[in-house]
């Protein structure tokens, strides 16, 4: 496993991303964002996975590479979600209004990669919703496939 990306990225309007940086450009963002993906907290664009979080702050996010699937422990997070990325090489690193050309870029292998999309500490909010412990991790590895799998659904205990 290599850490591709470990810091604390600004969350406006609650979305953190990786998209390719060939194709994932600011027009491939999703707009939409339909009850169904709400819940899911992963939306898809052509190059790009954007990540919903709890907060509209700065949160902890990491961004991993593996050889293979890595293995979770579903009992230790809030919410996974499996999706795939097509990359050209090189991904970039960002909030949504990060600018782009001054954001995070790592090396990936070409292709299609996997993505399980990994929330933890999502009832950890302070009553303002300003403060908390919640974290977002996305692992990624060499595999086929653009079907998204909720692995675990957060259910928000405090809304139903």
């Amino acid at each position: 496993m290599r850490v591709l990306f470990e810091g604390e990225l600004l969350a406006d309007y609650h979305q953190l991303y990786v998209a390719d940086a060939a194709d994932g450009s600011d027009e491939n963002l999703p707009q939409d964002w339909p009850e169904e993906v709400l819940a899911r907290r992963v939306n898809l664009g052509p190059g790009v996975i954007v990540v919903s979080t709890a907060r509209n702050m700065t949160v902890p996010f990491r961004v991993e590479l593996h050889e293979s699937a890595p293995s979770i422990d579903l009992d230790a997070i809030d919410h996974a979600v499996e999706c795939g990325i097509v990359t050209s090489g090189e991904i970039v690193i960002a909030g949504l209004m990060d600018y782009t050309p001054d954001a995070a870029r790592a090396s990936v292998p070409a292709g299609s990669l996997r993505a399980l999309v990994v929330s933890t500490g999502l009832g950890a909010l302070s009553e303002d919703g300003l403060d908390g412990d919640d974290a977002y991790v996305v692992h990624l590895w060499p595999a086929a496939g653009d079907e998204v799998v909720v692995r675990k659904q957060w259910i928000d205990a405090a809304t139903g």
